[in-house]
């Protein structure tokens, strides 16, 4: 790859990284609006399938008949239920804690969680073992939440 474009790469992330902090104050802010944080995991969640719906069907590739057929294991059907986990843990957190507090934890989570997945290669992802300089990228993480709470 490119340094240009692992650079458009990293920054199309980054990107996505930012929209997560809006989706969450946004989602909080609906939360007030509604007077409910399931409502608003609810219109949040209807919003974004009818965005990827649209998506799926302007963009090139199977139907959804024919990506269902067969499709793996009822495993892998579950992903859902673990954005519905974050939706809902994020809408009824931020007002609490802040969405950059609420943000750098979910990282720590997401990178505890990734280095153990990849260490005992989790559902079929490529075993790599942690190691002490992971471990540290880890603690920088936890370090950087204490740091935004202070």
């Amino acid at each position: 790859m490119s340094i240009a474009v692992s650079a458009v790469s990293y920054l199309l992330v980054v990107g996505a990284g930012v929209s997560v902090a809006l989706q969450q104050v946004l989602n909080a802010n609906l939360r007030a609006d509604l007077g409910s944080p399931w409502w608003a995991g609810f219109v949040s969640y209807v919003v974004g399938m009818l965005a990827m719906l649209a998506v799926a069907l302007l963009a090139p590739g199977p139907r959804l008949a024919d990506a269902v057929s067969g499709a793996g294991s009822w495993v892998t059907w579950t992903g859902g239920l673990f954005g519905a986990l974050f939706i809902g843990t994020a809408i009824l957190m931020v007002p609490r804690l802040g969405a950059a507090t609420v943000l750098a934890l979910i990282v720590v989570g997401q990178m505890l969680g990734s280095l153990a997945f990849d260490h005992v290669g989790l559902l079929g992802l490529p075993q790599q073992p942690v190691s002490p300089t992971r471990l540290a990228g880890a603690a920088s993480l936890i370090l950087g939440v204490v740091l935004i709470r202070l």
